[in-house]
């Protein structure tokens, strides 16, 4: 088993931020329709009078000035997405202040600031329960810190390392093997079936790969025939010579 690399999308997402800018730039953007918001001003001169006559607060019933039309020279108003709403009104839909300049993230026709959206949709931790802000690993589809993610034994970094499995709790290769695994009938180390090892199994007894051979002449007996020998197990051709 290995670990899995998680994506930093959520991460890449609270870059969205306001800005104050003048007319010029609220066209290029409103053109583009560029993924930013614009905080501006209701300005008092004719032109601006013709241009505040078409604003209308996306909040709408629901807006704090009590009317969407209104407007106020000096006070400002925000754009985002072709909407527009009073500068009160542009608020985060969870703790309902306004975003001002400072970064938010829109999510389903909502806007949350950062912080909000974070306790609302982060991915968490399931052993620390503290947001993954970037990086992390998965394990049995749940999310962990790289850090957080531990030989159950050990409590040794299991990111990017082997390791396997016993009861849902992961176990590092080695520890897996002092507490789990068969042993080698002549080595007596573990036999873990990590990364691909094979063995060989007879009766109640088993053997690495490279440990299953004739007790006297040393020959690898893997896909050969053998004879038991009391604990040993020898190749036909040192039998026949033990008969004799």
């Amino acid at each position: 088993m290995s670990a899995d690399v998680l994506s930093d999308d959520f991460k890449s997402r609270l870059h969205l931020t306001t800005k104050t800018v003048g007319q010029e730039r609220i066209r290029r953007a409103r053109e583009n329709n560029e993924d930013v918001a614009i905080l501006s001003m209701f300005l008092p001169n004719a032109t601006a009078e013709r241009e505040n006559k078409k604003f209308c607060c996306a909040m709408k019933d629901h807006c704090l000035l009590g009317d969407p039309r209104k407007t106020i020279a000096g006070t400002k108003k925000m754009e985002y997405k072709t909407k527009q709403w009073h500068e009160k009104c542009f608020c985060c839909v969870v703790c309902k202040n306004p975003i001002g300049t400072k970064s938010f993230i829109p999510r389903e026709q909502e806007i949350y600031c950062a912080g909000c959206y974070e306790d609302k949709f982060a991915t968490r931790c399931v052993k620390c329960n503290k947001i993954i802000t970037q990086g992390g690993v998965t394990y049995k589809h749940e999310p962990w810190h790289r850090e957080c993610f531990t030989c159950t034994n050990c409590n040794t970094s299991l990111a990017g390392e082997r390791f396997t499995s016993r009861d849902e709790k992961p176990y590092c290769a080695e520890c897996f093997g002092e507490l789990f695994a068969r042993r080698c009938t002549s080595c007596t180390k573990p036999i873990t079936g990590i990364g691909g090892t094979r063995f060989i199994s007879f009766e109640d007894r088993h053997w690495h790969n490279g440990c299953f051979i004739c007790a006297q002449c040393k020959t690898t007996l893997v896909g050969k025939g053998f004879i038991v020998d009391g604990q040993d197990i020898i190749c036909p051709e040192c039998a026949k010579q033990k008969l004799m």
